[in-house]
């Protein structure tokens, strides 16, 4: 075999990959399906199984990988962020919003919404939560881990400016861990009973 064959580069895929909207598009379909078929066990479905695996990822990010990271080297530490950030670029995202959604329609359909004071504070709660963990998510997670990856990717990334980045960014994933933790207590609140 000849040497300057089996030495070329490999190209290594960008950071977005688009293919991705393809199982974006069709967790979407499935969220619709779920709404529009008024079938109260897909709905619960969509809703439970999109919630297990947002906050099962979010623990496991936070509270697994995110020390993991803060004790290996640089090299490492961008080896793992280079290929786990184009995944969770779309893949949180889409968990947010199905999670969201159907959790919505799934109260206005039980009656949740017209509970009385102090039952409809544990529904209260969870819409906070959510809101509070879908905006920390789009809003400062999702941008920092995409300006960071994209600062990993040149040949000479700036460390100072990398750590300026992620100064707050374990905080801010820890406490979507423990705004995780509580909203499957409110959860479970719910579905024990109000």
């Amino acid at each position: 075999m000849d040497a300057s064959i089996s030495s070329a580069p490999v190209a290594e895929p960008g950071l977005i990959r688009w293919h991705y909207l393809w199982y974006v598009a069709a967790a979407l379909v499935v969220m619709a399906a779920a709404i529009v078929s008024g079938n109260f066990w897909f709905l619960d479905w969509t809703h439970v199984m999109s919630g297990v695996l947002w906050t099962g990822i979010d623990l496991f990010m936070g509270f697994v990988i995110g020390p993991i990271l803060r004790n290996v080297s640089v090299p490492v530490r961008k080896e793992i962020i280079v290929r786990l950030t184009p995944v969770t670029l779309f893949l949180l995202p889409t968990l947010s919003v199905l999670t969201g959604t159907t959790g919505w329609f799934l109260a206005v359909q039980l009656g949740f919404m017209q509970l009385p004071w102090p039952q409809f504070g544990w529904i209260a709660a969870a819409l906070v939560l959510i809101s509070l963990m879908v905006i920390q998510g789009l809003g400062y997670l999702l941008p920092t881990s995409v300006r960071v990856c994209l600062e990993l990717q040149k040949p000479m990334p700036d460390g100072p400016k990398i750590g300026r980045m992620m100064s707050r960014f374990y905080y801010v994933v820890a406490s979507q861990g423990v705004m995780q933790v509580a909203i499957i207590v409110v959860m479970a609140r719910i579905a024990t009973g109000l």
